[in-house]
Protein backbone atom coordinates (compact mmCIF):
# COMPACT_ATOMS: atom_id res chain seq x y z
CA UNK A 1 0.00 0.00 0.00
CA UNK A 2 1.41 3.52 -0.74
CA UNK A 3 1.84 6.05 1.75
CA UNK A 4 0.93 9.63 0.83
CA UNK A 5 3.31 12.14 1.90
CA UNK A 6 2.11 15.47 4.04
CA UNK A 7 3.31 18.55 2.88
CA UNK A 8 4.92 20.81 5.61
CA UNK A 9 2.39 24.16 5.97
CA UNK A 10 5.13 26.67 5.61
CA UNK A 11 5.93 25.04 2.10
CA UNK A 12 2.48 24.45 1.43
CA UNK A 13 1.81 27.87 1.79
CA UNK A 14 5.16 28.99 -0.25
CA UNK A 15 3.82 26.53 -2.90
CA UNK A 16 0.34 27.96 -2.87
CA UNK A 17 1.68 31.68 -3.31
CA UNK A 18 4.01 30.45 -6.13
CA UNK A 19 0.77 29.62 -7.91
CA UNK A 20 -1.47 32.45 -6.68
CA UNK A 21 1.20 34.41 -8.94
CA UNK A 22 1.51 32.73 -11.44
CA UNK A 23 -2.23 32.38 -12.40
CA UNK A 24 -2.55 36.61 -11.44
CA UNK A 25 0.71 36.76 -14.31
CA UNK A 26 -1.16 34.63 -16.91
CA UNK A 27 -4.85 36.27 -16.09
CA UNK A 28 -2.82 40.32 -16.59
CA UNK A 29 -0.53 39.57 -19.19
CA UNK A 30 -3.13 39.15 -22.25
CA UNK A 31 -4.76 42.26 -20.99
CA UNK A 32 -1.63 44.24 -21.05
CA UNK A 33 -0.88 43.15 -24.53
CA UNK A 34 -4.19 44.51 -25.88
CA UNK A 35 -3.80 47.33 -28.10
CA UNK A 36 -4.54 50.75 -26.98
CA UNK A 37 -3.08 49.60 -23.36
CA UNK A 38 -0.77 52.45 -22.08
CA UNK A 39 2.78 50.07 -20.72
CA UNK A 40 4.00 50.86 -17.12
CA UNK A 41 6.19 53.83 -18.42
CA UNK A 42 3.17 55.73 -19.16
CA UNK A 43 3.97 55.87 -23.56
CA UNK A 44 0.91 54.94 -25.13
CA UNK A 45 0.95 53.07 -28.78
CA UNK A 46 0.41 54.20 -31.78
CA UNK A 47 -3.87 54.21 -32.21
CA UNK A 48 -3.50 57.83 -29.56
CA UNK A 49 -5.03 60.48 -30.75
CA UNK A 50 -2.72 63.17 -33.10
CA UNK A 51 -1.27 65.92 -31.27
CA UNK A 52 -1.83 69.68 -32.55
CA UNK A 53 1.19 69.53 -33.98
CA UNK A 54 1.14 66.52 -36.01
CA UNK A 55 -2.26 67.46 -37.25
CA UNK A 56 -0.27 70.80 -38.67
CA UNK A 57 2.40 68.56 -39.75
CA UNK A 58 0.32 66.63 -41.71
CA UNK A 59 -2.14 69.34 -43.02
CA UNK A 60 1.63 71.66 -43.80
CA UNK A 61 2.43 67.94 -46.39
CA UNK A 62 -1.21 68.77 -47.90
CA UNK A 63 -1.04 72.05 -48.57
CA UNK A 64 2.71 71.29 -50.28
CA UNK A 65 0.48 69.00 -52.19
CA UNK A 66 -1.95 71.75 -53.09
CA UNK A 67 -4.76 69.45 -51.19
CA UNK A 68 -5.90 72.15 -49.27
CA UNK A 69 -10.01 70.71 -48.39
CA UNK A 70 -7.60 67.90 -46.80
CA UNK A 71 -5.61 70.32 -44.84
CA UNK A 72 -8.92 72.61 -44.19
CA UNK A 73 -10.04 69.17 -42.51
CA UNK A 74 -6.49 68.59 -40.41
CA UNK A 75 -6.45 72.54 -38.97
CA UNK A 76 -10.20 72.64 -38.07
CA UNK A 77 -9.91 68.97 -35.88
CA UNK A 78 -6.54 70.48 -34.78
CA UNK A 79 -8.98 73.98 -34.13
CA UNK A 80 -11.13 72.36 -32.00
CA UNK A 81 -7.89 71.84 -29.77
CA UNK A 82 -6.66 74.77 -29.76
CA UNK A 83 -8.54 77.37 -31.30
CA UNK A 84 -6.37 80.50 -30.99
CA UNK A 85 -3.26 78.94 -32.44
CA UNK A 86 -1.72 81.48 -34.56
CA UNK A 87 -0.38 79.25 -36.83
CA UNK A 88 -3.19 76.83 -37.28
CA UNK A 89 -5.75 80.01 -38.14
CA UNK A 90 -2.27 81.43 -41.01
CA UNK A 91 -2.61 77.63 -42.93
CA UNK A 92 -6.25 78.35 -42.54
CA UNK A 93 -5.71 81.63 -44.13
CA UNK A 94 -3.69 80.26 -46.83
CA UNK A 95 -5.22 77.18 -48.03
CA UNK A 96 -8.72 79.22 -48.10
CA UNK A 97 -6.69 82.09 -50.47
CA UNK A 98 -5.89 79.00 -52.84
CA UNK A 99 -9.47 78.44 -52.92
CA UNK A 100 -9.66 81.77 -54.12
CA UNK A 101 -11.82 82.30 -50.54
CA UNK A 102 -10.76 85.67 -50.00
CA UNK A 103 -13.31 86.87 -47.28
CA UNK A 104 -12.44 83.86 -45.77
CA UNK A 105 -9.06 83.91 -45.65
CA UNK A 106 -8.86 87.43 -44.59
CA UNK A 107 -10.73 86.50 -41.37
CA UNK A 108 -8.27 84.40 -40.61
CA UNK A 109 -5.14 86.34 -41.68
CA UNK A 110 -6.53 88.58 -39.39
CA UNK A 111 -7.78 86.35 -36.26
CA UNK A 112 -3.67 85.07 -36.75
CA UNK A 113 -2.59 88.62 -36.40
CA UNK A 114 -4.94 89.21 -33.38
CA UNK A 115 -2.89 86.44 -31.25
CA UNK A 116 0.41 87.42 -32.83
CA UNK A 117 1.02 90.34 -34.70
CA UNK A 118 4.22 89.72 -35.82
CA UNK A 119 3.81 86.76 -36.78
CA UNK A 120 6.05 86.05 -39.97
CA UNK A 121 4.03 83.58 -42.13
CA UNK A 122 0.35 85.37 -41.56
CA UNK A 123 2.26 88.90 -42.28
CA UNK A 124 3.63 87.84 -45.56
CA UNK A 125 0.34 85.78 -47.01
CA UNK A 126 -1.75 88.46 -45.77
CA UNK A 127 0.32 90.86 -47.83
CA UNK A 128 -0.03 88.46 -50.54
CA UNK A 129 -3.79 88.23 -50.35
CA UNK A 130 -3.68 92.07 -50.63
CA UNK A 131 -2.55 91.98 -53.76
CA UNK A 132 -4.23 88.98 -54.97
CA UNK A 133 -7.65 91.99 -53.94
CA UNK A 134 -5.22 94.58 -55.71
CA UNK A 135 -4.37 96.59 -52.56
CA UNK A 136 -0.97 97.46 -52.84
CA UNK A 137 -0.90 99.90 -50.37
CA UNK A 138 -2.11 97.52 -47.32
CA UNK A 139 0.38 94.81 -48.62
CA UNK A 140 2.89 97.32 -48.36
CA UNK A 141 2.29 97.86 -44.67
CA UNK A 142 2.46 94.23 -44.80
CA UNK A 143 5.91 94.07 -45.59
CA UNK A 144 6.51 97.28 -42.80
CA UNK A 145 5.54 94.89 -40.51
CA UNK A 146 7.92 92.09 -41.50
CA UNK A 147 10.60 94.55 -41.85
CA UNK A 148 10.34 95.49 -38.14
CA UNK A 149 9.89 92.38 -37.07
CA UNK A 150 12.33 90.25 -38.38
CA UNK A 151 15.02 93.17 -39.34
CA UNK A 152 14.31 92.63 -43.23
CA UNK A 153 16.78 89.30 -42.65
CA UNK A 154 13.79 86.92 -42.85
CA UNK A 155 12.64 84.66 -45.86
CA UNK A 156 8.76 86.08 -45.75
CA UNK A 157 10.06 89.97 -45.83
CA UNK A 158 11.96 88.87 -48.95
CA UNK A 159 9.14 86.66 -50.86
CA UNK A 160 6.30 89.31 -49.85
CA UNK A 161 8.96 92.25 -50.76
CA UNK A 162 9.50 90.29 -54.30
CA UNK A 163 5.50 89.47 -55.05
CA UNK A 164 5.21 93.73 -54.46
CA UNK A 165 8.08 94.50 -57.01
CA UNK A 166 6.27 91.68 -59.84
CA UNK A 167 3.07 93.34 -58.92
CA UNK A 168 3.94 96.35 -59.36
CA UNK A 169 6.04 95.92 -62.82
CA UNK A 170 2.80 94.03 -63.96
CA UNK A 171 0.39 96.90 -62.92
CA UNK A 172 2.89 99.67 -64.26
CA UNK A 173 4.30 101.28 -61.20
CA UNK A 174 7.99 100.16 -60.99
Amino acid sequence: MRRLSVCPPDRLANRLAQITVALLLALALPVALQPGTADAAGSSDSTSEPTVADMIDDAEDHIDDEEYWEAIDLLEQARAQDPDNPDILNWLGYSHRKLNDHVTALDFYQAALAQNPNHLGANEYLGELYLEMNDLAKAEERLAVLAAACNSDCDEYEDLAEEIEEYKEAHGQS
